[in-house]
C-alpha cells in the first residue's frame, strides 16, 4: 500500500468544513510544576533503558538505524542520497520513495535527526539542498520566502507552496545546531537562518497573485494539475503567515482556503516554548501562548474514548473534511504524530495536566486492538478504515509513553517498539523517519540543545 502524498495547495482551495465533533472534556485547570520536565534538570526520559536495555544496546540500534535510513541500500534501505555539490557545499535530499518526491517534511525531520546525532555533515547537505532548490525565491510568487513542501528529487516543482510542519522543523533543528555546533557564515549562520524562519512564518505579508507561479526566477512556471492530468486553469491565490493570531495557532497551509483551519500534528507546544525564550524578542509573547493553546487543543481535538486525532480540524478541535482527502476528519498519516507531540511536550515542560490521561487512552484503546496488528487509520470512535499495521504509527505510540502511567499497555508499545526493525522498503520514508525519531526520543537522546553561555 501506498501511502497517499500531502494534496496540492490548489486542490485545497474552496474547501469547507463539514464534520462537527462530539463534545469533549474540559482541559484540567489544575496547577502544574515544570521542576522535573528536562529543559529544567537537563535529564530526558530514557523508557528504553528502563525497559531493561543497556546503554551499549541503546547506542548500537541508534547508530544502525541511523546508518541504514541515511547509508544503507539505495534500492532498498536508505531514504538519504547525495546529490553532489555546489558553491555552498555538498548537497543531498530526503526522499519519499514510495511518491517519488521530496518534501520539506522529511527534509526537516532528517535535520532534526543529523543534528540529534551530531552527524553536521548530513545536516548541512540537507540544508544546503532545501536552499538551493525548495526556498521560493521568485518575487512574483506569493509564498516567496516559504519553502515549497513537495519537489522531484532533480530539484523541479512538485508544489509552489509550503506546509508549515517543514518550517516548524526547519527552525528548531536551526537552533539546536547553533546551540550544539556553533554558527558558520551565511547558509550556515544557523541562528540567523532560523530566526528568518521564525519571523516570515509569523509576518510574512499577506500577498495576492494569479498563477501559474515559479519557484525561482529564472524557472518554468509550475502548473499545477489534478488527479486526472489535466492543468489546473490559473487563479489567483492569497497567502499570508503561517498562524492564525485570533487564535494563537498554526495553520493547515498559509493560503487562503487552508488558514481557516489547522493540523493537529503541527502542533508543538515544547518548540514554542523554546521559541519563547530563543527566537526573534518581538514574537515570543506569541509563541508563549501559542503553547499553551496547543496544549489546550489536544483535549479539543481528540476523542473521549480513543484519544485519536483527526488529520484536519477547525480551530475549536471539531474534525474538518475535505473533498482531497478522503479521511481528512479521521485518525490518519498525519494524526499519528500528535500523541507523541504531546507526550514530548510533557517530558519536557510538566505544563499539560492533561497529557497523562490522552497517553492512557490511546495506548489503552490501540492494545484493545491487538498490539501487533491495529490499523493504521481509524475513524475518531474507533472504527477502523484500515488493514496496514505501520512502524511509524507503532513507533510514535510508543513515545506518547513518555506522558503516559506505568500501565501494561506503555510497557507492551515499548516492547513492540523495540523488537519493530528498522523499516526498510517501499513505505521506509514515512515509517522510518517516525522509527527513528520515536527511537530518539524513548532512549532520551533527542535533546534539548541550550544556548551557550554567550546566550547567542
Amino acid at each position: 500500500m501506498t501511502m497517499p502524498c500531502r494534496f496540492s495547495l490548489g486542490l485545497l482551495l474552496g474547501c469547507v468544513a463539514t464534520a462537527q465533533a462530539g463534545a469533549q472534556p474540559a482541559p484540567s485547570t489544575a496547577p502544574v510544576t515544570r521542576a522535573q520536565g528536562a529543559f529544567a534538570t537537563g535529564r530526558h526520559p530514557n523508557l528504553m533503558a528502563e525497559a531493561g536495555h543497556s546503554e551499549a544496546e541503546i547506542q548500537a540500534r541508534l547508530n544502525s538505524a541511523f546508518e541504514q535510513l541515511f547509508h544503507g541500500d539505495k534500492q532498498t534501505q536508505a531514504i538519504y542520497y547525495e546529490a553532489g555539490r555546489n558553491s555552498d557545499g555538498p548537497l543531498a535530499y530526503i526522499t519519499d520513495v514510495a511518491n517519488h518526491d521530496v518534501r520539506t517534511e522529511g527534509m526537516s525531520y532528517g535535520m532534526m535527526a543529523a543534528v540529534q546525532m551530531n552527524r553536521k555533515a548530513e545536516f548541512d547537505a540537507i540544508w544546503n539542498w532545501a536552499n538551493t532548490y525548495m526556498l521560493i525565491t521568485d518575487p512574483a510568487n506569493p509564498s516567496a520566502g516559504y519553502y515549497a513542501w513537495s519537489m522531484n528529487s532533480d530539484g523541479t516543482p512538485r508544489s509552489d507552496g509550503p506546509a508549515p510542519d517543514g518550517e516548524e522543523y526547519f527552525a528548531m533543528s536551526l537552533l539546536f545546531a547553533a546551540h550544539r555546533w556553533g554558527n558558520g557564515s551565511g547558509l550556515y549562520d544557523y541562528q540567523a537562518q532560523a530566526e528568518r524562519i521564525l519571523r516570515i512564518m509569523r509576518h510574512h505579508p499577506v500577498v495576492t497573485a494569479t498563477g501559474p507561479f515559479r519557484i525561482h526566477p529564472a524557472d518554468p512556471p509550475f502548473v499545477p494539475r489534478g488527479r486526472d492530468g489535466k492543468p489546473f486553469p490559473p487563479r489567483s491565490t492569497t497567502v499570508g503567515p503561517m498562524v492564525d493570531e485570533a487564535h494563537s495557532m498554526i495553520v493547515f497551509v498559509p493560503s487562503a482556503g487552508g488558514n481557516t483551519f489547522s493540523d493537529p500534528s503541527y502542533h508543538l507546544p515544547h518548540f514554542y516554548q523554546l521559541w519563547a525564550m530563543w527566537g526573534p524578542p518581538e514574537d515570543r509573547e506569541f509563541w508563549r501562548r501559542a503553547a499553551t493553546v496547543s496544549r489546550n487543543y489536544f483535549v479539543a481535538v481528540t476523542g473521549p474514548n480513543t484519544g485519536l486525532s483527526a488529520d484536519y480540524t477547525n480551530f475549536d478541535g471539531s474534525p474538518h473534511r475535505t473533498p482531497f482527502n478522503p479521511h481528512s476528519a479521521d485518525f490518519s498519516y498525519d494524526s499519528w504524530r500528535t500523541a507523541s507531540n504531546w507526550a514530548v511536550d510533557q517530558a519536557w515542560f510538566e505544563a499539560n495536566p492533561n497529557a497523562q490521561v490522552l497517553s492512557d487512552r490511546i495506548q489503552s484503546f490501540l492494545t484493545s486492538q491487538g498490539i501487533h496488528t491495529f490499523a493504521d487509520q481509524y475513524t475518531l470512535s474507533g472504527t477502523p478504515l484500515s488493514t496496514r499495521h505501520s512502524p511509524g504509527m507503532v513507533a510514535t505510540t510508543a513515545t506518547s509513553g513518555l506522558a503516559a502511567s506505568h500501565t501494561a499497555a506503555r510497557a507492551a508499545f515499548l516492547a513492540e517498539l523495540w523488537n519493530t526493525s528498522v523499516p526498510s522498503g517501499e513505505q521506509r520514508y514515512y515509517d522510518g523517519l517516525l522509527y527513528f525519531i520515536s527511537m530518539l526520543h524513548t532512549t532520551g537522546n533527542f535533546r534539548i540543545w541550550m544556548p551557550d553561555a554567550s546566550g547567542k
